[in-house]
This record gives structure tokens, sequence and C-alpha cells, in this order.
């Protein structure tokens, strides 16, 4: 049997308890400090942060929902197994409203947005060697600087919340991850981003968005016990066909 386990939760008394409480829980299963099937109590957490179990309760209800915790009646709270299906799925959604993120910013490009990508690609780049880690953070920040400035805030946020199982592959993936090639595809979706070429901006995102699929069988090798696989053996992506060229 798993043996319970807490994680260091630094709380800010003047903000609402739960999101922090979330946002701190989430971020140490994502980055697999947690095993799948290690226990994560509840009232232990509530003592340490010397809060009340309402925002705790709370907070463990939306990582549920993410599919990050099993909250199970008279057994205790677990860490789930990435579902090699929801990586799939989520995959699929994110190659889907990043095409069209895009796509908007391909049809107007804007210059000072370019600027500030083309900034975050040298901090990329200077970390993409020895730091991978710290490239995930850059990386996730690149991605969200564009949702941003397509007007696609909201629909950002809705994809945190379902490429959780993707983000724990990611950091799983930390030995091998091919962080200068990842800046090179970044820098090829700016380009055509800068030149208003929707069609190859398309085309750029949705290849980068599909390397990780590349990626798994070795990652699924090396880390059995982390995923939980759908029966009938491991699913063939399905993924929309890329159209590449300088067409606008």
């Amino acid at each position: 049997m798993k043996a319970d386990r807490t994680t260091a939760v630094t709380l800010d008394a003047s903000a609402p308890i739960a999101p922090q409480i979330y946002a701190q829980l989430r971020d140490a299963i994502i980055r697999n400090r947690f095993a799948p099937g290690d226990r994560i109590s509840e009232s232990e957490i509530a003592k340490t942060c010397d809060v009340s179990r309402q925002p705790v309760r709370e907070a463990f209800i939306r990582l549920a929902g993410e599919g990050l915790l099993a909250i199970l009646p008279q057994r205790g709270t677990i860490i789930t197994k990435i579902n090699y299906t929801d990586v799939l799925n989520a995959r699929f959604l994110r190659e889907a409203i990043e095409a069209d993120i895009v796509a908007i910013l391909a049809a107007n490009p804007d210059p000072a947005l370019i600027r500030e990508l083309r900034a975050q690609l040298t901090a990329q780049q200077a970390v993409a060697r020895d730091k991978p880690s710290d490239f995930i953070e850059l990386d996730e920040r690149f991605h969200r600087t564009m949702a941003d400035g397509a007007g696609k805030r909201g629909a950002w946020r809705r994809i945190e919340g379902l490429k959780s199982q993707m983000d724990r592959v990611r950091f799983l993936s930390l030995g091998h991850f091919p962080a200068e090639k990842l800046v090179t595809q970044h820098k090829a979706v700016v380009d055509n981003i800068e030149n208003g070429k929707m069609i190859a901006a398309n085309a750029a995102i949705r290849g980068h968005l599909r390397e990780v699929l590349g990626d798994l069988p070795r990652i699924l090798t090396a880390n059995p016990e982390f995923f939980e696989l759908p029966e009938g053996g491991i699913p063939t992506p399905v993924n929309a066909p890329i159209q590449g060229g300088d067409l606008q």
C-alpha cells in the first residue's frame, strides 16, 4: 500500500486559499513529485497549512475533475495514473485550438507581439541545452502569449485544464527533452505569423504539437507504472491533415 504524502504549500493569507492549494498541488503532480498510487491526505494538508479542510476539499475536487486525483470513499485520495487516451485527446484538442490561434495572428501580424515572441525565443534558446525544466515554463509562456495576442485567453484557460496529463508526460521526458528542436519549431511559427502566411503558420504549429506523439512510445516503455492504457492496446492517434505552403 502506498504511503501518505504531503507537499509543502505556501499560502498568501490575503488571497483565496483554495486556488492556491489547487495550483501548488497541481504543479507537484504534473512535475511527478508524486507517483501514481501515492496518497495525499486532506486532513494532513489542512493541518500543515493551518486552514480548515474545506479549501483543501475544494482543491481536491478540482484536481479530480482534471483526472489528477481519485477520491475513493472510505479509502482516501490517490494520485491517478496518466490516462493514455486522455493524452491523445488533449493533444488533438490543443492542436485544433492553437492552429486557429496562429491563423488569427498571421491574418493581421502585430509587430509588438512579434517582438515579444522573438524575445521569448532568445530566452528559450538560452536554457534549451541544459535546463529543460526551465524551458517547459518558457514554452508554456510562449503558447499563452500567442493565445493572449489572438484575444483567446479564455480558450487557453480551457486548454490548461485539458492538458494536465500531457504536461505530466512532458516532465517524464525531461531526460530526453528535444528543447533545441522545439525552439526551432517555435521560430518557424513566429516567422510565418510575421510574414502573414496563415496556412504555413497553421502547418508549423500542427507539426510542433505532434512532436509528443513520436516520444510517447519511448516514454511509456521507460515509465510503464505511470500509465493507464485502454483495453485492446495502444490506440493510433487520429490527426487532421496538415496543409503546408505559402498560400495565405
